[in-house]
């Protein structure tokens, strides 16, 4: 049972949530210009080369997960929330509907209590840090205990970029001593929470009494058909999958792939770095990614497959890059392999009719992740628009690396982000990727418009006018 927040918890919070609110107030009246330059600063002081490799690879060295070459490459996240948030209004009148007479003024949230995962210590922070200044609010960063030292000097980094352009340096704080009482009491005093993280941090969040976007699990699904570019599907996949060791929830999970290239696309997997396990192989990686409970064992989340194969009790090539198992009609909770994975490790399906593909991918999210996302290969527009009145998602991505481009990329229109609402499916709030205008209040100003009003024919159709008992 957790311990009791104590009276100095309660001060620092509290202290922290009154600093906050203080600097909010010395930019309440900055204009559009200013909190455009301030962005720019947070995003060029926490994303330039040589200050996010530092921090991302610290990251790893402090969590002990995820892949220490790849990470720094996420600094173009920074760079992607950069664009968006420059391309939108965060302070005034940002939209204007003249034939119905409204107009959108914009307002801050107010303090943000923001929860940062031990995946992502050094990008969480600006990402959200970027939106939350642009809207005029502060933010507080509960940082993961395993990461805090990353997330801190971060936050340092971006209270530095404040100072530069005139702007208080509270509108960045972070909590350097977390506990699940500090982080509990923090969210009930906040105005809004934005949850990055496991179940247990979303479901705290949802419960402290103040509002919050919290984000679901995931366990990505990949139909790949016969009309698939089986080489590009492959290297997009081994992308996926291998990006920053499979620590995110976007991470392919599971591939469902058509019979007739079924073999064809086993063997571009593997001339992209993939291992195949057999029977006995298979069983001990169960064995040896969950626990008794059915808990994902920590040494072979986010790793490389080389460390997993080992915990498990055997070796695999050192150029593997990612393992496969295949999992054919073992979809539910007792078979461990088609819930979310974590780590770079995928499991196999095929299908002769594609009826029989959505079959699957319905009973996958049946067992976990539904909400989240899921992707597919293929250019038969009837089967991507199949896969997506039937998956239960809030997001699908056509022909990418799922976990490289439903947060947002350079090549399609999804808002950049590394919070994903998962919607009502995930016990969400949101479908949406959580952005700038997550973090803003609005005021509606109407005005009267020429009457709208429908006849009684129009509205009723057919039924107007019938005798009812």
């Amino acid at each position: 049972m957790p311990r009791e927040l104590t009276p100095e918890e309660r001060q620092l919070a509290d202290e922290m949530i009154e600093r906050g609110r203080k600097a909010m107030a010395a930019i309440e009246n900055w204009p559009q210009a200013d909190l455009d330059r301030l962005a720019q600063a947070i995003g060029w002081y926490a994303g330039n080369e040589v200050t996010f490799t530092r921090l991302a690879q610290q990251g790893v060295d402090e969590s002990g997960i995820g892949d220490r070459d790849g990470r720094p490459g996420k600094r173009f996240k920074i760079h992607m929330v950069l664009r968006d948030a420059l391309r939108q209004k965060s302070t005034g009148i940002v939209e204007v509907d003249e034939a119905r007479g409204l107009v959108k003024y914009a307002k801050p949230a107010g303090v943000i209590a923001s929860l940062i995962p031990m995946t992502n210590p050094a990008l969480t922070p600006p990402v959200t840090g970027i939106y939350a200044a642009k809207a005029r609010n502060a933010v507080i960063f509960s940082p993961h205990p395993r990461t805090v030292n990353t997330t801190a000097q971060m936050t340092a980094v971006m209270r530095e970029a404040c100072r530069t352009v005139g702007a208080p340096e509270d509108l960045f704080q972070c909590v350097e001593q977390p506990s699940i009482p500090l982080t509990q009491y923090l969210m009930s005093a906040a105005d809004l929470t934005l949850a990055t993280g496991g179940k247990p941090m979303v479901q705290a969040a949802y419960s402290s009494g103040k509002p919050a976007f919290g984000v679901g699990a995931g366990n990505s699904s990949i139909v790949i058909d016969e009309t698939a570019d089986i080489e590009i599907a492959a290297v997009n996949t081994r992308m996926s999958k291998t990006s920053d060791f499979g620590s995110g929830c976007s991470a392919d999970g599971n591939i469902i792939i058509q019979r007739s290239i079924y073999d064809q696309m086993v063997k571009a997997l593997q001339a992209e770095g993939g291992y195949l396990c057999n029977d006995e192989e298979k069983a001990k990686l169960e064995a040896a990614m969950w626990d008794e409970k059915g808990n994902r064992t920590f040494p072979t989340i986010a790793c490389r497959p080389q460390q997993t194969a080992e915990v498990a009790g055997f070796s695999v090539p050192d150029d593997v890059k990612f393992l496969m198992v295949e999992n054919q009609g073992q979809i539910g909770p007792e078979h461990k392999f088609s819930k979310e994975k974590l780590t770079t490790l995928m499991a196999l399906y095929h299908f002769e009719t594609f009826d029989e593909a959505l079959e699957t991918v319905h009973a996958i999210y049946e067992t976990g992740g539904k909400g989240h996302s899921c992707g597919i290969y293929s250019h038969n527009d009837d089967h991507i628009d199949a896969l997506a009145r039937l998956a239960p998602v809030s997001r699908m991505m056509v022909r990418q690396p799922q976990s490289k481009a439903n947060a947002g990329s350079w090549t399609n229109g999804m808002p950049m982000t590394s919070s994903l609402g998962c919607g009502i499916w995930g016990g969400n709030i949101t479908n949406e990727n959580v952005t700038l205008k997550h973090m803003m209040n609005y005021t509606w100003v109407s005005r009267p418009i020429p009457e709208d009003r429908p006849s009684e024919e129009e509205l009723f159709g057919e039924f107007f006018g019938k005798e009812v008992a």
